[in-house]
């Protein structure tokens, strides 16, 4: 690695409303704990990064219930800021908080609030391979067989596989480009579903590192139980 840092950023904003609970999915409990703060812990535990900035809903009643739990052991915390009122727009502001901290040529690893089994042994192959690239994220190679439909749900036709990659989180990009970047996306009312697009947007070409089957993202209420037998099942590194 070079001697640039390396820093993890955390949108956390979201409501997840495919969940169906009364509260934001990353504050559902988790292996006795609540979903992000497990996401928070394994990045900032990863050896190479520097600390963690999060982003949350402004007055987040949840999110300070945690805190009041780990501020006294939280100093891999670097800021907590109000995020926007979409992914990218959390994104955004968190780097903007960033700034006077990161340089422009720091890597920022953007991980979903709510991808809890996230190992040391991505985080750090990521890091090792994307820092010789225009950056990159973790993915899984597509392996079921694809169908387009209309809007019935009737199938089109299929689509071939080859090629086509699942993404997943850590993202990582330089700071000041992807900072950049999703500011000339926004610029251009153009919609940003993750870092990597904003970075294929500005003419990019993310590096696909393929990561492991069990990195999931809590989005239905099955999710959580699986989970929990990976947690219970897996070694961080």
């Amino acid at each position: 690695m070079n001697d640039e840092k390396y820093w993890a950023v955390i949108p956390a904003a979201g409501v997840g409303r495919r969940m169906r609970s009364d509260i934001p999915k990353q504050y559902l409990e988790l292996c006795g704990q609540a979903v992000l703060l497990h996401s928070l812990q394994r990045l900032a535990s990863c050896p190479g990064i520097s600390g963690v900035f999060l982003g949350v809903s402004a007055g987040d009643p949840y999110w300070k219930e945690i805190w009041y739990d780990i501020s006294d052991k939280a100093s891999w915390l670097k800021s907590v800021c109000d995020g926007g009122e979409e992914r990218a727009d959390t994104v955004s502001r968190i780097l903007d908080d960033m700034a006077g901290t990161a340089h422009h040529n720091d890597w920022v690893l953007v991980h979903d609030a709510v991808r809890p089994c996230i190992t040391h042994s991505d985080i750090q192959l990521l890091m090792k391979q994307a820092s010789l690239q225009d950056g990159g994220l973790l993915g899984r190679p597509i392996s079921d067989t694809v169908k387009l439909t209309d809007s019935n749900a009737r199938v089109k036709k299929t689509i071939p596989r080859d090629d086509l990659w699942g993404a997943q989180t850590p993202q990582m990009f330089r700071y000041g480009q992807l900072r950049q970047a999703l500011r000339d996306a926004k610029s251009k009312a153009v919609a940003i579903t993750d870092e990597a697009s904003a970075m294929e947007f500005s003419g990019f070409q993310p590096l696909m590192v393929k990561g492991r089957s069990d990195n999931i993202k809590i989005t239905l209420p099955g999710d959580l139980e699986l989970a929990e037998m990976f947690l219970n099942n897996q070694e961080l590194t």
